[in-house]
């Protein structure tokens, strides 16, 4: 089918969802993305996939290597969420401890998210090289966790050393107060823990190199088509944007914490809460006449709640952590970012900032993504908890697998239950007020 329907939504282009440019250090450098057309026809897929980030795009590949033809319909542009905003970090972790998934799920579950989080960073470099994404920049030189008190040094090393007797990790290695200061140049940690098993990206380009990819194999991607309306039939479902329809057999829903751009996706909406992560760069430190340490380039985040992490990128320092709030970019956000860099970073007191941006963050009620079915042709997969680079990038495997019948088991992920947030209409104040406790917690050292 080729024409336009006739039925679409009587909308108007002002109901167009507002997709102002992003100022990232990211948009900054990234070489262009593929050449992709907005939907304007009607067409029939077996699957439609909601959302052109890592999830949707991997989706999209392991349904095409089943066989089936996929769809992606992208609401703005291939990284214009969190796929082309977040800091580029790799790692396979998760908001909760492997022994506490243990404790509450059994040893096999925590095992599975255990080997499923190094097959996530695994998979990054799969990626990778299947699409020749050199501009990824991908440099596996590890991650490190900076303990930013004695307390939250003593909860890393239990951790580690549980995870290290009880699946043989070896990539992990305990450093001390010292190690740390030659590390990264600051005094404010007692300790952290380094894993080997992970590095730094360039986000935009790894997103844009994987759509490239796709595009290449014939995969269809339609930008600027959110998906406005969707309607259920007893031999399918129809999925209406501003400009044409899809027919298809299955529904992917993988907007993550961009599901609420428009109403069609409502049914999921309120099983997440986004939360505005916000990050800043600097001018190249050696134009300044400066340097800092992080000579090895790898990336570093802190134990506090109102966690805050820094890496390099070329010649700059990068910058980012919780705290922003509402709709759009806080210039209190990016003051406190700066003032926190300056502080840890004395040497970069006069160091000018180049670029400002921010993006959201999905939370989960138990800080886990979640894989699972709505209905019979509904699947979705979100809720990374701001840790998706490497995750969301690998889940479209499992995605496929359900899609296709299938039923994965991949710990807490497939196996709790996706919970709506209690008093949902409520969660900005909410957000804020528990932020505004945690940031008291950290300031008292708690």
């Amino acid at each position: 089918m080729n024409t336009v329907h006739k039925s679409l939504p009587q909308l108007k282009e002002s109901d167009q969802p507002p997709f102002p440019d992003i100022s990232s250090l990211w948009q900054a450098t990234a070489e262009d993305g593929p050449k992709l057309s907005t939907l304007n026809r009607e067409l029939q897929y077996d699957v439609a996939i909601i959302g052109g980030g890592y999830t949707g795009m991997s989706t999209a590949r392991y349904l095409a290597a089943k066989g089936l033809s996929p769809v992606i319909l992208e609401a703005s542009r291939i990284g214009w969420g969190a796929s082309g905003r977040n800091g580029g970090v790799v790692e396979g972790k998760y908001r909760v401890t492997l022994s506490d998934v243990a404790n509450r799920f059994g040893l096999e579950a925590s095992r599975r998210m255990y080997n499923l989080a190094h097959e996530a960073v695994d998979h990054v470099e799969e990626l990778i090289d299947a699409y020749s994404i050199t501009a990824a920049n991908y440099q596996q030189n590890g991650t490190m966790r900076c303990a930013h008190h004695k307390t939250a040094l003593a909860t890393l090393v239990q951790e580690n050393e549980w995870v290290r007797k009880t699946f043989g990790d070896t990539s992990t290695r305990v450093l001390d107060a010292g190690e740390m200061y030659h590390e990264t140049g600051s005094r404010d940690f007692w300790g952290g823990i380094l894993n080997s098993h992970g590095g730094t990206i360039h986000p935009l380009n790894f997103a844009r190199g994987i759509a490239r990819g796709l595009a290449d194999c014939g995969v269809d991607i339609f930008e600027e088509s959110p998906v406005v309306k969707i309607e259920h039939h007893s031999d399918g479902v129809k999925l209406y944007t501003l400009g044409g329809v899809i027919n298809a057999s299955q529904i992917v829903i993988a907007t993550d914490a961009y599901t609420n751009i428009t109403g069609a996706t409502n049914a999921v909406t309120k099983t997440i809460v986004p939360f505005r992560s916000a990050m800043i760069a600097t001018e190249p430190l050696d134009l300044a006449g400066v340097s800092t340490p992080l000579h090895d380039g790898r990336s570093y985040s802190e134990t506090r709640r109102m966690m805050r992490w820094f890496r390099k990128n070329g010649n700059r320092l990068m910058y980012g952590g919780r705290g922003a709030f509402g709709k759009s970019d806080s210039e209190s956000a990016f003051r406190a970012l700066e003032a926190a860099m300056r502080k840890q970073f004395p040497q970069l007191e006069n160091v000018k900032i180049t670029h400002r941006w921010s993006g959201l963050v999905a939370l989960t009620l138990d800080a886990v993504p979640h894989l699972g079915r709505l209905n019979a042709r509904t699947t979705y997969a979100m809720g990374y908890n701001g840790l998706g680079v490497a995750m969301a990038s690998n889940m479209g495997k499992y995605v496929a697998e359900v899609v296709t019948g299938g039923k994965p088991s991949l710990g807490m992920i497939t196996e709790a239950e996706l919970k709506s947030i209690p008093f949902y209409s409520f969660r900005a104040p909410g957000v804020r007020m528990v932020a505004g406790w945690y940031q008291l917690l950290d300031r008292l050292g708690y």
